[in-house]
C-alpha cells in the first residue's frame, strides 16, 4: 500500500455517474467527468429504502433497462480508457441473486461492444445457519425496527446480506479487477475504496463517498438523476459539479452530510465511525465546495450489519377516493366500523390477516404521527384519497378481506347521507388489485467479526483476455 507521504497533493478523482445504477444520467454531464481523467468511476446499485420486499423476493427495485442503459455507457467508456468501474449493492439489495441478474445485464454488453476485463465478483450473502449460530453465541445486537430475532425467524428469511465495508473491495482491486461488481456494501465504500487503498486517508474519503454516492443530489438544484465529480487530497476533498447548471454550495453539503443519520457529528459503518464533529465547508468558487476535518475513529470492535427480509403474506389494495363533505367529516368513524366488520369476518371465517386503511389528503403520508392533524380550526380537506390494505396468510385470503372491506366502505351508510349509489369513486376497474407477496424486514442487527470473513470474491477474464 502507498504510504501517505507518497501521495503528496496529487488528486485523487472519483466520477459517480448517477445516485443509484438505473436512475440515468445526461451523456453530456458524464464525458464532462471522464475530461477529468477520474481514478475511478463509482456508484452505489441499490439501498433497503424501498423496503424488504426486494430483498425478500430476490428482484431489483431498479428497472432493467435503465441498469442496462447506464452500465452500457459506462462500460463503453470506461474500459477502453483503464478506468477502474466499482458497483457497490449491486441489483438493488446485493443478495446472489440481485448480483446474478446485474452480472448477466454486464455479460451482454461485453457480447454487445466486444469488450474485454477482468470482472470481480463479491458475494455478501450470510447463510441463515451462520446468522443463528452468531445469535446463539451472543454476537448479534439488534439495530431496532424488527421483532425479536428467533431461530423459527431466521428459519423464514430466504435472503441475509451482510453490508460490506472497503476490505473486499479493495482486495479486488489488488487482485487487478477492472470491473468489480459488489454485494450489498456500505453505501462510501465503492467510492472511497480505491483512494484508500492508495494510502489516501479513510476520513476524507469516506465522508466524500458518503456525498458522491448520491451524485447530483447534493449539489443545487439536486438531481438523483445526474452525475458529480469528487477530488479527494491527503487532508481535503473538493466537490465538481458537471451538470449544467448545477453547484455545490456550503449548505447542500453540509445538509447532505446529515442525510440519513441521526447524529450530525458521528456518522457509523463498518470497522468504526466518521468523526465531524471538526469538518468544515468552504465554498471556492465556479461551484464548488472544499471539506476539511473528516476523521475516521476506528472501532475496538468490527461488526457488520446484516439486512434480511421474511415473507409474511399476500397483499391485495384497493384505491378509492370520496368528495362528499359529510363522508369525508366522517372518516374515521366510517373507517373505524369498516374495520370492524372486517374483523368480525375474519374471526367467524378462521381468516388471519389484517386490514389498514390509509386516508390521502389528511394524513395519510405520516398516519397518527401527523403532527397538522389536531390543529384548532384545521378544515377537513375537499376531498381524500383512501387505500384499503389487506394482508393475509394467501392472496385468495387478502383478496376476500379487501373485497369485504371495500363494497362495506361503498355503501356504509351515516347520518346526512343523500346519495345511496355509493359513497367511493374509483380510479381502476378492477378496483381491487392483487399486489402479491409481503415482505417484512427480520434481521437489523450488527454482526461482530472480522471485516473480511464473510465475502467471497470470484474473479474472471470476460471477453477475452484482459487488454
Amino acid at each position: 500500500m502507498t504510504s501517505e507521504a507518497d501521495v503528496g497533493l496529487r488528486p485523487f478523482t472519483i466520477l459517480a455517474p448517477t445516485a443509484i445504477l438505473g436512475y440515468g444520467f445526461p451523456e453530456e454531464s458524464f464525458l464532462e467527468g471522464l475530461s477529468y481523467a477520474p481514478d475511478c468511476i463509482a456508484v452505489d446499485a441499490g439501498s433497503i429504502d424501498p423496503g424488504p420486499y426486494y430483498l425478500g423476493s430476490g428482484k431489483s427495485f431498479t428497472d432493467r433497462a435503465g441498469v442496462r442503459r447506464d452500465l452500457r455507457l459506462i462500460l463503453r467508456e470506461a474500459v477502453h480508457r483503464r478506468i477502474p468501474v466499482i458497483i457497490g449493492s449491486a441489483g438493488g439489495s446485493g443478495s446472489r441473486a440481485h448480483v446474478a441478474w446485474c452480472r448477466e445485464i454486464v455479460q451482454e454488453i461485453v457480447q454487445e461492444l466486444g469488450l474485454s476485463f477482468r470482472l470481480g465478483v463479491i458475494k455478501s450473502d450470510i447463510e441463515p445457519e451462520t446468522v443463528l449460530q452468531a445469535l446463539r453465541e451472543g454476537r448479534l445486537t439488534p439495530l431496532g425496527g424488527v421483532p425479536e430475532l428467533t431461530p423459527e425467524r431466521l428459519r423464514r428469511t430466504p435472503r441475509i446480506v451482510a453490508q460490506m465495508g472497503v476490505e473486499p473491495i479493495m482486495d479486488a482491486l489488488e487482485e487487478g479487477c477492472n470491473v468489480i461488481l459488489a454485494g450489498r456494501a456500505y453505501d462510501p465504500a465503492p467510492f472511497a475504496a480505491p483512494a484508500i487503498l492508495r494510502g489516501y486517508d479513510p476520513g476524507p474519503a469516506l465522508h466524500l463517498g458518503k456525498i458522491l454516492e448520491c451524485a447530483a443530489i447534493a449539489a443545487e438544484p439536486g438531481s438523483g438523476a445526474d452525475c458529480a465529480l469528487g477530488r479527494l487530497y491527503p487532508d481535503r476533498f473538493e466537490l465538481v459539479p458537471l451538470g449544467c447548471g448545477r453547484r455545490f454550495t456550503e449548505t447542500s453539503v453540509a445538509a447532505h452530510t446529515l442525510y440519513e443519520k441521526h447524529d450530525p457529528a458521528h456518522l457509523p459503518g463498518p470497522g468504526g465511525s466518521l468523526d465531524l464533529s471538526g469538518a468544515s465547508f468552504e465554498e471556492t468558487g465556479e461551484g464548488r465546495v472544499t471539506v476539511r476535518g473528516s476523521r475516521f475513529v476506528p472501532a475496538a470492535d468490527h461488526t457488520l450489519k446484516l439486512e434480511g427480509a421474511m415473507r409474511v403474506g399476500f397483499r391485495t389494495v384497493c384505491v378509492a377516493g370520496a368528495r362528499d363533505p359529510v363522508f369525508v367529516a366522517r372518516v374515521d368513524a366510517l373507517v373505524e366500523e369498516v374495520v370492524r366488520a372486517v374483523r368480525h369476518f375474519r374471526e367467524a371465517e378462521g381468516i388471519p390477516g389484517k386490514l389498514h386503511v390509509h386516508v390521502y389528503g389528511r394524513d395519510g403520508v405520516m398516519g397518527p404521527r401527523e403532527p397538522l392533524r389536531h390543529l384548532p380550526g384545521q378544515p377537513h380537506p375537499h376531498e381524500v384519497g383512501l387505500v384499503l390494505d389487506a394482508v393475509a396468510e394467501t392472496q385468495a385470503a387478502a383478496n376476500t378481506l379487501c373485497s369485504l372491506a371495500r363494497s362495506t366502505l361503498l355503501h356504509l351508510g351515516f347520518p346526512g347521507r343523500l346519495s345511496t349509489a355509493g359513497n367511493l369513486a374509483f380510479p381502476f376497474s378492477p378496483s381491487d388489485l392483487p399486489a402479491g407477496p409481503v415482505y417484512e424486514f427480520s434481521v437489523h442487527h450488527l454482526l461482530h467479526t472480522g471485516p473480511r470473513q464473510p465475502f467471497a470474491l470470484h474473479i474472471e477474464d470476460v471477453g477475452g483476455p484482459p487488454a
